[in-house]
């Protein structure tokens, strides 16, 4: 994966916790993902498919998801119920819209996000992308951004 197709997420991270939930976003050190096991218990995940293709995931601390949410629900919730699920959906869905705004030329498509919750969950990237772990640290507390996204090979017209 190359350094143009992660900055739009990074940037899309920071950009959607300023200006979404008034809170910080602290950029870690990126290194290749070691496991599918996510560090977290609450991912939202988003595919992405067009001239390329992958997964970008949101991978939050039961802390930052729960205060995500109440920001953005503007109301103090304190258990992961079905309003801190939604709202981690709509965060993984803004931070694909945003990086998918700034990669026109791969033409991508944004699916619908899932949430998947539970510590030691696992998620499955495309066989052929590496993901990408970049560490956040928030004033909400910690998160992970998680990318795998490939280029698709377009068929030679003889």
């Amino acid at each position: 994966m190359k350094a143009e197709h992660i900055n739009p997420f990074l940037r899309s991270v920071v950009n959607t916790f300023s200006t979404m939930l008034s809170c910080e976003a602290r950029r870690g050190e990126i290194t290749l993902a070691k496991s599918n096991t996510q560090s977290y218990p609450i991912s939202g995940v988003i595919g992405l498919s067009g001239k390329a293709a992958g997964t970008v995931v949101i991978n939050l601390s039961q802390e930052v998801a729960l205060k995500a949410a109440s920001a953005m629900l503007m109301t103090e919730l304190t258990s992961l119920d079905d309003d801190v699920i939604d709202a981690v959906g709509e965060l993984a869905n803004m931070v694909a819209g945003q990086a998918k705004a700034e990669l026109e030329e791969y033409e991508l498509s944004v699916s619908l996000p899932n949430v998947i919750t539970g510590g030691g969950h696992e998620i499955r990237f495309p066989s052929d992308a590496q993901p990408i772990t970049v560490p956040f640290d928030t004033d909400f507390g910690p998160l992970l951004l998680v990318v795998g996204l490939m280029p698709v090979c377009e068929p030679v017209s003889a």
